[in-house]
């Protein structure tokens, strides 16, 4: 295939260097195809964004291993992102695929979504940073979306690989000033001037009209208003200039804390009920300002619970749920789990891969943010009660959780443009720090090429919890014993009784998708997106098939299948759907393999269950199971 590059014979594990040595150096072949195809690919720039610095004849490793297998291009920096002009993707940009992404490519990195740059000399690896007085042979990306990219800069020439590297560096580092981020020239090359109706485009928030517009489509402007008291942002930069209140609070009140102690108006339910926020008062150790402060308060809840508002169950998410600090240390270890370099890498870690998730706890704060999501919601929908959400700053779990209730509850939240509009409302004008929070002006004093979160200075505190997939592991181990689901969680976090019925009778319903939607929380549902483990698999990778892609998608129908056909069981014969998969789990010398869930039970063989024929049909690929995995022996449960 033209574009292409190869290098060596294939494998898993470490090989020895190729012994082969070519004459015919790869951008004269380069040249030579280009003079056959007379295609250039074509560079999209958004209004605004201009081109930095290019370096041509760049090897994007397919997969960075013993073969070095790769796509010959153009590497190119604006101010904007880092984008990969591959050979191949001409016929890519014909494809008018309905969900094809419109601002990023697949091969292309926003400046901002860039974590680390590491350069290797001489096959060593190293961080790079600052000026640099010699170059790399290999430039190694890390980004914040869990992508890694490998770039061969060997043949490219020296002087553009200078100019690329020292781009590349120099955009994603240095410290910026806020008018030279991409945004700002953005606004002003993209600013339109025509007006549309909100229903047909996202609603920016930034009129008093598209509050009351939004107070029209809940219902709510019944009971609230919105008030125009920040206008020019006079009482407080944290909040949006115009907000919803409830409307007997007086608008002067406003200013008092600077807008701290106010509740502000989130989303308004079916049946008048409403999902409210506040942000705290400031700590203050005078008695006499205290005293002030519990006035005002009393004030402000009586105004909230007198009719026509129903009860109103106060969430404190500051001293009641996770902490930022628990959520930063959980991502940071969760995301070295796969910003990986190589298959050697990826196999040693799949050895322990579930200890090292676990020990993450990302996946128990996902299901917890979840659950407390679907708390709020059973309040809500269920005990007509208002929730009132309590932070210090109350733009940070804040916004997380009240869109989280509002995607589960709101059907037009779950459009293209109702979501645009909800990430506008409750992230961009709720006052999320992502200046700082991402530390997109690089202004940050800690070590080298840290990319430290901005967060307050509140107490870390470490929630009892028996780990995650410990639960998971009680949750099958009883279901085995014939226990009912209600009952497998014994732990202090139990489910309440009322939302237990809650969450359980919505389940046994059929679903209707234009209404109320529950996710899933028991410890097995919760689960790693498969394509960012099996990134190190390349065949599962291939754009539109290839014969893994195809026995993987024949594994997912036939798992279907499966469920359904235990579901039918279940209604017919009244028997438990999870007894009949524990007669098959409790077959001797049964294997659970790190691929799990995303590939079925393993025996001996250490390969997934597929047809001989199938595995057959992969050739080389029949190496990719070969190392010993943890073995977990259900027979003496």
């Amino acid at each position: 295939m033209l574009g292409k590059g190869v290098v060596g014979g294939g494998g898993g594990t470490k090989a020895p260097k190729p012994s082969f040595v070519s004459y015919v150096r790869p951008e004269e072949i380069h040249t030579n195809e280009k003079e056959v195809t007379e295609k250039e690919v074509t560079l999209h720039l958004l209004p605004g964004e201009q081109l930095l610095c290019e370096a041509s004849t760049v090897l994007k490793y397919v997969q960075e291993d013993s073969c070095q297998r790769g796509i010959y291009g153009k590497l190119v920096c604006t101010d904007f992102k880092i984008a990969f002009l591959g050979d191949d993707e001409s016929a890519l940009d014909n494809d008018e695929t309905q969900f094809k992404n419109k601002v990023i490519g697949e091969n292309d990195i926003t400046l901002h979504c860039v974590d680390q740059i590491y350069g290797v000399f001489d096959e060593k690896k190293k961080t790079l940073f600052g000026q640099l007085k010699k170059y790399p042979e290999k430039l190694i990306i890390h980004c914040k979306d869990l992508r890694v990219f490998h770039f061969c800069l060997r043949y490219t020439k020296e002087e553009e690989v200078k100019r690329i590297v020292s781009g590349i560096i120099h955009h994603t580092q240095a410290p910026k000033l806020l008018k030279r981020l991409f945004l700002f020239s953005y606004a002003a090359a993209a600013r339109n001037s025509t007006a549309t109706h909100p229903k047909n485009h996202t609603v920016m928030f930034e009129t008093l009209q598209d509050w009351c517009w939004e107070l029209e489509r809940t219902k709510g402007n019944m009971k609230y208003k919105a008030v125009r008291v920040n206008e020019g942002y006079q009482v407080s930069e944290r909040l949006p200039e115009y907000f919803v209140v409830p409307t007997p609070l007086p608008e002067e009140d406003v200013p008092r804390f600077q807008g701290h102690g106010i509740p502000m108006w989130c989303w308004s339910c079916h049946n008048g009920c409403a999902l409210l926020k506040m942000s705290a008062l400031p700590k203050e150790q005078d008695d006499a300002v205290l005293q002030v402060q519990k006035s005002f308060l009393d004030g402000v809840y009586k105004t909230i619970h007198r009719p026509p508002y129903e009860i109103v169950k106060t969430e404190d998410l500051s001293s009641s749920f996770l902490s930022l600090q628990d959520i930063q240390t959980a991502h940071s270890k969760f995301k070295q789990l796969f910003l990986i370099d190589n298959s050697t890498e990826f196999w040693d870690t799949d050895i322990k891969w579930f200890s090292l998730l676990e020990s993450s706890s990302w996946l128990d704060i996902i299901r917890r943010c979840l659950k407390k999501a679907i708390e709020i919601t059973e309040c809500l929908e269920a005990q007509n009660m208002n929730v009132l959400l309590l932070e210090e700053n109350a733009s940070d779990l804040c916004c997380l959780i009240s869109s989280l209730v509002q995607v589960m509850m709101d059907p037009h939240c779950r459009t293209r443009v109702g979501f645009q509009s909800l990430v506008q409302k409750e992230w961009i004008m709720g006052g999320h720090c992502f200046l700082d929070r991402c530390n997109h002006l690089r202004q940050s004093d800690k070590e080298e090429h840290q990319r430290q979160l901005s967060l307050p200075l509140t107490q870390s505190k470490s929630s009892p919890k028996r780990g995650f997939f410990r639960e998971e592991t009680d949750h099958l181990i009883k279901n085995l014993l014939g226990k009912r689901i209600s009952k497998l969680i014994n732990s202090s976090d139990e489910l309440q009784d009322n939302f237990r019925e809650f969450y359980d009778s919505w389940h046994s319903k059929p679903t209707d998708y234009h209404g109320l939607l529950l996710p899933h929380i028991e410890g097995p549902e919760i689960k790693v997106w498969a394509q960012r483990y099996l990134r190190w698999i390349p065949e599962a990778q291939i754009l539109g098939g290839g014969r893994v892609a195809t026995m993987s998608k024949l594994l997912e129908m036939m798992e279907e299948v499966q469920s359904l056909q235990e579901k039918i069981d279940e209604r017919h014969h009244g028997q438990v759907a999870l007894q009949a998969e524990a007669s098959s789990l409790l077959r001797a010398s049964a294997r659970l393999s790190s691929l799990f869930p995303f590939a079925l039970l393993q025996r001996h063989s250490s390969k997934p269950v597929l047809p001989t024929s199938g595995w057959k049909a992969l050739g080389d690929e029949e190496d990719l199971a070969k190392r010993e995995d943890e073995s977990v022996d259900l027979g003496d449960l």
